[in-house]
């Protein structure tokens, strides 16, 4: 049914549609909104057999759900940013312990110092916790990609993480074609736990393990990841040739035929990077948009493939990597080893400082010019902001207090 809608409210109903036997609910901007839906869905009762449960942080919020999935129920939750970081014990357990809940991380920066604005650096910092991570570039992606999500994760035994772009995305109205229930029930089955309590039969979960078997529960953890390349596929295409949705998958190719240079993107910066590759080619430039839908696990054949022999590849990152270079652009290198494609990082859209198309626009012709001599890009540094004697100076002296504070005392007096 097409609705037009904020892509928060889409979500809500698109968990809903799963039927969850717990949501574990704590706000933070900008994921808010969806456990605000789902709470009113419960209380007014079109959500059924769930509880909603308030708890006092994100690090609750985790650990109520691991409670509840060892209990046997389908869980979700949600979070974002500075919450993501403060459930990351919790997050490493779920993962270790096999319990496939999903959990809605609607990217935003990390700080400090704070802010509340879109990038990827709180979904990327996660990125080793053994989580599936499942970017979408579009609201309907994302309706399309929860709903999907909860079958993936029972099917591997693995969480699944969706991603979608804070405020961008999860504040956006826009028409959504959101299932009924009878089509969800009909590709989503009902809930059947593996690793549950049962008093019938007890068991310890989460005990400790020693050196002698440590090393065989993270190599079946990560043939459970190996297996998910192969579930997420097949997953799409069940759920594709049941309502018609083009939504999910390892990743989306656009105008890649014959592309002269290649830009592999994640979330929702792909929809506007595609409406200028479509001005660019009206300019006889032939510019391939590679939408990675599953950073975690990473689609190294699917990648390599994709690009083909395209002999430039620009990885358009929204974080980084403190102290080495991008967070894509090395997965993609490993892809295309023994060859001669030359895969550079550009590092934009941080903080929640927008991607226009002139953004795009200028990293392609900068790129085919060769002005990308590093590996590693800033591509939207200002200036006027940080300074020129700062980047002439590396010893200039900033002020006592916080660091932005100082550089934008700074930019002031310039």
């Amino acid at each position: 049914m097409l609705k037009q809608i904020e892509g928060s409210l889409g979500v809500a109903q698109a968990v809903a549609l799963c039927r969850p036997g717990v949501v574990c609910a704590y706000p933070i901007s900008p994921q808010t909104h969806i456990v605000e839906n789902l709470g009113k869905f419960v209380k007014e009762g079109s959500l059924k057999d769930c509880e909603f449960l308030n708890v006092e942080s994100e690090f609750s919020a985790m650990s109520v759900a691991i409670g509840s999935e060892v209990g046997g129920v389908r869980t979700y939750t949600a979070t974002a940013s500075q919450g993501l970081l403060f459930m990351t014990e919790g997050v490493y357990s779920a993962s270790g312990l096999g319990l496939p809940m999903v959990m809605t991380v609607a990217s935003r920066a990390i700080g400090g110092p704070i802010n509340i604005w879109n990038d990827h650096s709180d979904s990327l910092s996660q990125r080793d916790s053994g989580w599936l991570q499942l970017f979408c570039e579009s609201n309907q992606d994302a309706v399309d990609t929860h709903i999907m999500a909860f079958k993936i994760a029972e099917e591997v035994g693995l969480p699944v993480m969706v991603c979608m772009d804070g405020f961008v995305l999860t504040h956006a109205f826009e028409r959504l074609d959101i299932p009924d229930q009878e089509t969800v029930d009909k590709f989503l089955p009902k809930y059947e736990p593996r690793e549950f309590i049962n008093t019938k039969e007890p068991v310890s979960i989460g005990a400790m393990v020693g050196p002698e078997a440590f090393t065989e529960v993270r190599f079946l953890q990560q043939r459970k990841m190996a297996k998910a390349l192969c579930v997420i596929e097949k997953v799409t295409k069940e759920y594709r040739e049941l309502t018609g949705s083009k939504s999910g998958g390892l990743l989306d190719c656009y105008n890649c035929e014959n592309a002269d240079i290649k830009l592999i993107i994640m979330g929702s910066t792909v929809g506007t990077a595609k409406d200028e590759v479509d001005r660019l080619k009206t300019q006889g430039i032939n510019v391939g948009i590679i939408s990675l839908k599953s950073f975690r696990p990473f689609p190294y054949a699917a990648i390599k493939e994709a690009i083909g022999d395209t002999k430039q590849v620009i990885c358009i990152e929204r974080a980084f990597s403190f102290g080495a270079r991008g967070i894509v652009c090395p997965e993609v290198k490993r892809a295309m080893e023994g060859t001669n494609c030359d895969v550079k990082t550009v590092v934009a859209g941080l903080g929640g400082r927008p991607i226009f198309g002139t953004t795009i626009n200028g990293i392609v012709k900068d790129a085919l010019a060769g002005k990308f001599t590093e590996e590693f890009t800033w591509y939207d540094i200002d200036t006027n902001v940080l300074n020129n004697s700062t980047l002439k100076d590396e010893n200039v002296s900033f002020s006592q207090g916080p660091i932005a504070q100082s550089v934008l005392e700074k930019s002031v007096k310039a």
